[in-house]
């Protein structure tokens, strides 16, 4: 399938596939280097020039915009106000304040409303058939989408993840830079963020087993966790861990305490939301209080270590995530 948009005032539309055709008309030729096209989610999508009103959703997609420098091809951004924490401890704070952020609910109404020539989200991660808010539902509108990879369906059912997530990271940085015309930039990114991973993977200590690690986001009834398409899952075999539900061929996704209390994990890493929904220390005290639980090494050894939400999707953060957590791993009694 293919999406293509040229990104001009005036248009004329042709759904095409997942995505849109938009006609250039008697606009000009397209700068040098253009139309680029790229892969994305296993479709193609075709840009005439660098977009310059984009809308992003989610902290981690927003911040992957930042950190290639590309604050100033923004119309805005939509966050929840549970990711006012992050935002406020953002290393691109200063660029989360010139931004205007546009809504806590991303919609049609609200890209219509910005201007958008592209949408950069997931599924997810705003993208929801239950909600209309589809990349169908915006070529419709001649806005062209690029979905994060790390929230790319792989075919089985809604099941999310087409490759290891540290690569789907590389994969949308590297797209990126194409899109807008800034691979070499890009690239260095990416060049960076291999070499602090690989620093700390080639620090592991070898000889010894590695620590089971579960992943706990929310939940009180059935668990919200990471298999193994989501980031904390090489976020935490990066570190020198061992992701207990690492065998779901899905990225977040639910599960049950008892597979939990089978697994009985040594670790568990909690997905911090900067205490709009349910502080550290909450989800410290349900998981001491919960029967079964309680006996896991993990709880009765009191290992717990937290990392922001912002760290844990995909996004410009993982590396740093894998640093913070391989240190603590590394101090673990052997």
């Amino acid at each position: 399938m293919r999406r293509t948009v040229a990104l001009i005032v005036t248009v004329a539309l042709v759904a095409t596939g997942c995505g849109a055709h938009v006609s250039e008309g008697d606009s000009g030729a397209a700068p040098a280097g253009y139309p680029v096209t790229v892969t994305n989610c296993g479709s193609s999508l075709t840009v005439s020039k660098p977009p310059s009103r984009v809308v992003t959703n989610d902290i981690g997609i927003t911040e992957l915009m930042f950190a290639l420098g590309l604050g100033d091809r923004m119309a805005g951004y939509v966050v929840d106000k549970g990711q006012s924490g992050g935002v406020a401890s953002s290393p691109w704070k200063a660029d989360f304040a010139k931004v205007p952020k546009l809504a806590e609910k991303i919609n049609r109404e609200v890209v219509q409303g910005a201007g958008a020539d592209l949408v950069f989200a997931g599924w997810n991660y705003g993208f929801s058939e239950a909600t209309g808010f589809t990349p169908d539902s915006l070529a419709k509108l001649g806005i062209s989408s690029y979905l994060l990879t790390e929230a790319c369906r792989n075919g089985n059912g809604k099941q999310r993840g087409i490759m290891r997530p540290l690569d789907a990271l590389y994969t949308d940085v590297r797209n990126l830079g194409k899109i807008f015309g800034i691979s070499g930039r890009a690239e260095r990114l990416i060049g960076e963020y291999r070499a602090r991973v690989a620093a700390v993977t080639n620090a592991v200590p070898t000889g010894r087993p590695k620590p089971k690690v579960f992943l706990y986001d929310d939940g009180r009834d059935q668990p919200f966790t990471s298999g193994r398409n989501a980031g904390p899952d090489e976020i935490i075999t990066k570190s020198g861990g061992a992701n207990i539900f690492a065998d779901l061929n899905d990225s977040w996704t639910t599960v049950s305490w008892e597979a939990v209390i089978q697994r009985a994990p040594d670790v568990i890493l909690i997905n911090d939301y900067g205490g709009e929904v349910g502080s550290v220390a909450d989800k410290e005290n349900f998981l001491r209080s919960r029967p079964g639980l309680r006996d896991i090494p993990a709880v009765k050894e009191g290992r717990f270590f937290a990392l922001p939400y912002a760290a844990l999707v995909e996004g410009p953060r993982n590396a740093a995530a894998v640093e913070e957590f391989g240190r603590y791993l590394a101090n673990l009694p052997g």
